[in-house]
């Protein structure tokens, strides 16, 4: 039985700012039915509000609380350890971390990266790495290899942070998508993993990830998909569809 959807975002729903063909209507058809539905998204250049915005724009049904973020995520964990972070983040997501950068008379205790192409640069990552190296804590929002762009495939920051790991001779703690606690969080406490559905198109960080933490894993062929990757995890996904589409209509025949 499946009492539960999570869905990705960019790449399975979206690219930027074009809407998959025919995952406006998909999306409707799936909510008709009585199923908890929740979007997670290791989305990290802009804060939850933009990237709601730019969802309803493209014509989706979405409620802004029925999103889980990596960055929402970060945030809470800085809160709960009252971090003092060095934070590499693009202008857009900024506003998800009010009130909590390192004042610049402190060292930071850690070194938050996201997605943020602005500040990859030598003298940024230079900085991280010599407040790592002072003991600071690195912590990936995600670390994910590379996602979709309208031109192509574009560098995730796991390529970045793998290079502070490298250097500084750190491990990253990960808290997005696919530590299991994430997609667990997204559950909630009344959803059993069992009774729910990954849809998405990174065959590691939303179908293994997911598959890991109990979840079926749907994998979609749009987005960063290439060819073959359904033959990269073990076990294989619990099922590989064109679309986001396509996905939903095997999802309704089991609830129908």
């Amino acid at each position: 039985m499946i009492k539960a959807v999570l869905i990705d975002l960019s790449g399975t729903l979206h690219i930027e700012n074009q809407a998959i063909s025919g995952c406006v209507e998909a999306l409707k058809r799936l909510r008709e039915k009585e199923l908890y539905i929740k979007f997670v998204t290791n989305t990290t250049k802009e804060s939850k509000r933009i990237l709601h915005q730019r969802l309803t724009q493209l014509g989706f049904d979405v409620n802004k609380e029925d999103i889980l973020s990596s960055l929402t995520a970060a945030r809470n964990l800085i809160d709960q350890r009252n971090l003092k972070p060095m934070l590499m983040l693009e202008q857009a997501a900024l506003e998800d971390f009010e009130g909590i950068a390192c004042p610049s008379t402190d060292t930071p205790n850690a070194v938050i990266v996201g997605l943020a192409p602005t500040e990859f640069h030598y003298e940024k990552l230079n900085e991280a790495f010599r407040h790592l190296q002072a003991g600071a804590q690195l912590i990936a929002i995600h670390a994910g290899k590379y996602y979709k762009r309208s031109d192509g495939l574009a560098l995730g920051p796991g390529f970045f942070v793998k290079g502070l790991e490298y250097s500084a001779e750190c491990t990253a703690e990960v808290v997005g998508k696919p530590n299991s606690s994430f997609f667990l969080s997204a559950l909630g406490s009344q959803n059993k993993p069992e009774e729910a559905i990954m849809i998405g198109d990174d065959v590691n960080d939303d179908i293994q990830g997911a598959m890991k933490a109990g979840l079926r894993g749907y994998l979609v062929q749009t987005g960063k998909y290439k060819v073959g990757d359904e033959g990269k995890i073990s076990p294989p996904p619990s099922a590989v569809f064109p679309s986001f589409v396509e996905a939903v209509e095997n999802i309704l025949t089991q609830v129908e």
